[in-house]
């Protein structure tokens, strides 16, 4: 599935993936309203989703950048507050076996009418989807309708089964900088991380070129790794890559 958040160019992809336009993490100018910048750096915005995303953040809900309020991170949110969020349940102790096999769970789901899935759904009916927007150059939230989804299928993993700092985000560079900044990033593959690839420059990239996420299985011992990926090939699947391909991963919050 092509959508607008593709990069401006296709080169970089794997030919497994050119063909059908994976998530390549930069954003395109033009039919979103989004400008071409550092989107690290760069919080310009259109004013009524700015006072969308002031909205939000009055009711404790989201903030810029990928963490939620500070009681969901601290797993304090009531039911009610959670669901208003986007949780199905509250942020809890959770291990990393519960996430994959949910992640299990959704391999084959695949592109509906017009490019959607459930995980567009879900995000857009989230009040972070309106302070993702705003930050990201500030467009209508349907506009994730359709979008490429690999973020979004990482991050429903996450709300569904209430993970801590698992961080949501529709915008794989943003997430992968969230990680950073919290210092939940790093090189090992464990299970339940999430994984960010860059199909150009591998494990020599940087955050900013990243393109791609899924969700860490396991890691094998012939210098790959198990992982399952929403958007790939339009669908949920389970893939092996090589670890030349990732450039790093997330660790959320689990349970030990």
């Amino acid at each position: 599935m092509t959508g607008r958040f593709d990069r401006l160019s296709l080169h970089t992809l794997t030919p497994e993936d050119k063909a059908v336009g994976v998530a390549v993490g930069a954003v395109l100018a033009g039919a979103v309203g989004l400008a071409i910048f550092n989107p690290l750096t760069d919080d310009r915005a259109v004013a009524e989703t700015s006072a969308q995303a002031a909205a939000v953040a009055e009711k404790g809900g989201v903030s810029h950048g990928s963490a939620r309020s500070d009681k969901a991170q601290a797993g304090t949110l009531s039911a009610a507050e959670a669901r208003a969020q986007g949780f199905k349940v509250p942020p809890r102790a959770v291990k990393p076996t519960e996430v994959i096999k949910l992640a299990e769970k959704q391999v084959g789901i695949s592109e509906g009418k017009g490019g959607m899935t459930k995980f567009h759904k879900w995000y857009v009916s989230t009040p972070h989807a309106a302070a993702t927007a705003e930050r990201d150059g500030g467009f209508p939230v349907k506009d994730y309708k359709g979008a490429q989804w690999c973020n979004m299928f990482v991050s429903w993993l996450g709300a569904q089964t209430g993970v801590k700092n698992m961080g949501w985000d529709a915008y794989t560079v943003q997430h992968a900088t969230w990680f950073k900044k919290t210092d939940r990033w790093g090189k090992k593959p464990k299970p339940g991380a999430v994984v960010f690839f860059d199909w150009k420059n591998g494990s020599r990239g940087d955050i900013g070129d990243i393109d791609h996420v899924g969700l860490v299985v396991k890691e094998n011992k012939n210098g790959t790794v198990s992982t399952i990926e929403g958007n790939t090939d339009n669908a949920v699947q389970k893939k092996t890559r090589d670890k030349s391909e990732i450039v790093g991963y997330g660790y959320p919050d689990y349970a030990s």
